[in-house]
């Protein structure tokens, strides 16, 4: 059986990567795609054993890319080979925009998706699910941190908030050396116009060219996932691909400094 084509998915939060794999799965050859693995910071935590402290004479380099790798292919386990065709896996972590050198050197010629989306709508994103599940608790924000809206979008602001530190990470992909690795899917772009995003997507990820049904998109919640997260319905797919309208729930004049002085408004 061929080696699986290893591809990446990161950027921002709540800005459609699950949408974007459950329609990359419809693609016979697309044999893993999927919401957060731990492959990431599993291959991140082995790699450190490997590079200090008493064991890293036990390594070169030829190991450790074997190791590295094979945390990846194992994790997803025995793929089946569509005929004559290379199975591909698409592993999704935010932490991918830190390490693409890393992809890249335990792939070459692997891609990093970066899904991106206005930054105003994401933090919109958040509250809406935070405010769906009142009873419960979100675990996304802190509890010390719930108190209200503005401590909470400070919290998912901050630089170890799940926007703030996407953003710095999605920043030094994108403007690193190897930003030619990265492919940009806007959200926006995707809903509005899921055809054409995803022909070129195809095109660029070397997939058989195919007929996506954006009309029946199908996509297997992870109910232990999100529920151990108190967040019910955080990785739910709607089945008609299309742009949904909606006033923000947040306040109108709400202003929010991040790091390097740049602010997020909306009028």
């Amino acid at each position: 059986m061929p080696l699986p084509l290893v591809h990446f998915m990161s950027g921002l939060p709540r800005s459609g990567s699950t949408l974007l794999a459950a329609i990359l799965r419809q693609n016979p050859v697309v044999a893993e795609a999927g919401y957060i693995s731990p492959v990431a910071p599993m291959i991140v935590k082995l790699s450190s054993v490997m590079v200090e402290g008493e064991y890293q004479t036990e390594f070169d380099t030829e190991t450790r890319d074997r190791v590295l790798r094979g945390v990846l292919l194992n994790y997803y386990g025995k793929l089946p080979a569509p005929e004559r065709q290379r199975p591909v896996i698409i592993d999704n972590s935010r932490i991918w925009c830190t390490r693409v050198g890393l992809a890249n050197a335990l792939f070459p010629g692997s891609r990093i998706i970066c899904c991106v989306r206005d930054p105003a709508r994401i933090i919109d994103s958040f509250e809406r699910l935070i405010q769906k599940n009142p009873l419960l608790g979100s675990k996304i924000v802190p509890i010390e941190r719930r108190g209200n809206l503005y401590s909470r979008i400070d919290y998912i602001l901050a630089a170890d908030g799940p926007f703030g530190f996407c953003w710095r990470a999605f920043n030094e992909a994108y403007f690193g050396d190897m930003a030619h690795n990265l492919i940009v899917v806007d959200y926006d772009r995707l809903v509005n116009d899921p055809g054409g995003t995803m022909a070129i997507l195809t095109d660029a990820l070397q997939l058989p060219a195919w007929r996506y049904d954006f009309e029946r998109v199908q996509f297997e919640e992870p109910v232990a996932f999100d529920h151990n997260l108190n967040s019910p319905g955080q990785h739910i797919v709607r089945e008609r691909v299309g742009a949904v309208h909606r006033r923000l729930a947040i306040p109108p004049r709400n202003c929010v400094a991040t790091g390097g002085g740049h602010i997020l408004a909306r009028s």
